[in-house]
């Protein structure tokens, strides 16, 4: 049996295991790391090309299992939070550069990473900046390690500092890199936690917007700014079956599919990142990422066991 026929078996195996109640968001990822570098992805352009998609169906999907209430109470909540989150990891993003001497359009990519949403906000903003393919590859290889590593870190933490789920959601959202992540991390702890969690974080996702349109503004550039268009589609769905009751039923179909497409997507995810891609990256922009998402989520932590943050 050749590598290639190995790596098809195992990949369909994943995936069926994934869809399964027994598929974990966590075990997932790391099986597609796994895979990756020991035997190489096997359908590389498939994943690359329908990862993103898949994304953004299963937020969509999520959103048909909330109500349009709490996602709105939640989410004007969160953005306070947010603006302040967004100004202090730029800040130390600034900081943190010029102490390691990392290339500027480089850090920048990283510090929007970490403040925003991860890999969706390097995406947006990279046209604007410039920035090369592998200053683009470098960004977010650091983005999806911390991804990877968050989503074995912080459910134990959360129980090991007895977080409530409300906290945790709150945590994961302001703390973690990319939507997936955060999702899958809250996913693992818990419905409400899961809840909190997917509106906090697109409220934040929301910022690319802004911040993509401020960078234009300062680069000269004539790019065009990305939106998030599956962020109002997940306010739709919610919206649907708030306001439509008989939906319901129909709608917790659809969010309990997205939740294990999820996992699936978590899969894909992993796959793209294999050992190669980790090697890429280089010790002094990892040590900036590392900085940053350990302030990032040191910091929220901090404030919301104080109750700063609640």
């Amino acid at each position: 049996m050749t590598k290639t026929t190995m790596a098809k078996i195992l990949f369909f195996i994943i995936v069926v295991y994934a869809l399964s109640p027994y598929g974990n968001s966590a075990i997932a990822l790391f099986s597609g790391i796994i895979l990756a570098s020991f035997l190489e992805n096997p359908f590389k352009v498939f994943t690359k090309t329908y990862t993103s998609k898949l994304l953004q169906i299963c937020i969509i999907g999520l959103g048909a299992g909330m109500n349009l209430m709490v996602v709105g109470s939640v989410g004007a909540q969160g953005v306070g939070y947010t603006v302040v989150g967004i100004t202090l990891t730029a800040l130390a993003g600034f900081i943190l550069s010029k102490l390691l001497k990392t290339d500027f359009i480089l850090s920048t990519l990283i510090t929007i990473g970490t403040a925003i949403c991860g890999g969706s906000a390097i995406a947006a903003t990279s046209p604007i900046l410039k920035a090369d393919n592998e200053t683009i590859s470098i960004s977010l290889g650091v983005v999806f390690i911390l991804n990877a590593l968050a989503l074995f870190i912080f459910p134990p933490v959360g129980h090991m500092m007895d977080l409530s789920q409300h906290q945790f959601g709150l945590w994961s959202a302001l703390a973690i890199h990319d939507t997936s992540s955060v999702v899958g991390a809250a996913m693992q702890y818990g419905p409400v936690a899961l809840e909190y969690a997917t509106t906090v974080k697109l409220a934040r996702a929301l910022w690319i917007i802004p911040i993509s349109l401020g960078l234009a503004l300062l680069m000269k550039s004539n790019n065009k700014v990305k939106i998030p268009w599956f962020i109002f589609g997940f306010i739709l769905a919610a919206a649907l079956v708030t306001w439509i009751p008989d939906l319901k039923p129909a709608g917790d179909i659809l969010s309990s599919a997205a939740k294990r497409l999820l996992i699936v997507t978590l899969f894909f995810i992993g796959l793209n990142l294999n050992w190669a891609s980790i090697k890429k990256v280089g010790p002094r922009p990892l040590l900036l990422g590392v900085l940053l998402w350990l302030i990032v989520g040191s910091g929220t932590l901090l404030f919301i066991k104080l109750n700063i943050i609640s």
